[in-house]
């Protein structure tokens, strides 16, 4: 694999990849930072990338890598030095076209009450929620990417749905 075919998979799945990284990291600057961290490690790997095997999945496992790594690290930094105060955590916003601003309100107020329930998830069962409804990727490959098996990202979803539920449930909301 040449320079030329990490291009074509940027501008494959470029988006896809950023819009997975701003989903686990909630923050413009970390999410853009794993971004290219996923593209420089494709490129180090080069020969190791598959182009006919879902090339997709296996750059959201190096971003999933990539992403555990540095919480890590910084959990280990924090119990060194610990920092005085920690930056409010950004709202990601979404544009939207509706007719009227009291639906537009409500349907931002929905995603960010959705995205927050999500983010107070395990990582166990924030990730294959991710990987399944935002990645949409099929069972399979989110096993391949977790290093589980099948029946495990299934128990994680189901479980991962069932505490989604209950805190949506909290808000009025019955089902999206």
């Amino acid at each position: 694999m040449k320079a030329a075919q990490i291009n074509m998979l940027i501008d494959e799945y470029g988006k896809d990849i950023f819009s997975f990284c701003r989903k686990i990291t909630y923050s413009l600057e970390d999410s853009e930072d794993l971004y290219q961290e996923v593209f420089l490690k494709a490129l180090e790997k080069q020969k190791s990338i598959d182009i006919e095997n879902n090339p997709k999945s296996y750059l959201i496992s190096i971003a999933i890598s990539l992403w555990n790594n540095k919480k890590r690290k910084y959990a280990r930094r924090q119990r060194i030095a610990p920092e005085q105060s920690m930056d409010a955590e950004e709202s990601y916003e979404q544009p939207f076209h509706t007719e009227t601003p009291e639906k537009e309100f409500l349907k931002k107020e929905l995603i960010d009450i959705v995205n927050k329930s999500i983010s107070e998830l395990d990582d166990k069962m924030r990730i294959p929620v991710l990987l399944y409804y935002n990645a949409q990727l099929p069972l399979d490959k989110i096993a391949e990417i977790l290093d589980c098996s099948e029946g495990t990202v299934k128990s994680r979803l189901f479980n991962a749905r069932q505490k989604l539920k209950k805190k949506l449930e909290v808000y009025g909301i019955e089902q999206l």
